[in-house]
């Protein structure tokens, strides 16, 4: 797993979507919630964006998409446990 962490911007441009869209995803569950980086900055780990843009492009579900979400942001936790930086 990488530690890249992607600010907003980069997310957008990777991910090809406008910011409300980013937002809408995520209250939908389609996308992964944000990790706080300080008190008003946020960012996603660039491994889940490369998932979820390869997910897009290989055409899953939205469904199947949901699942995906909950078991990256599953997997932060499982990855915080095992590896102390």
């Amino acid at each position: 797993m990488t530690n890249t962490i992607l600010r907003l911007p980069a997310v957008k441009t990777s991910s090809g979507l406008p910011r409300s869209t980013l937002y809408l995803r995520i209250s939908q569950g389609l996308w992964t919630k944000p990790i706080s980086l300080g008190a008003r900055t946020v960012g996603w780990p660039a491994n889940e964006i490369s998932t979820l843009n390869a997910a897009r492009i290989a055409g899953k579900t939205d469904d199947e998409i949901r699942v995906l979400v909950r078991q990256l942001e599953a997997d932060r936790k499982i990855y915080g446990e095992t590896n102390h930086a």
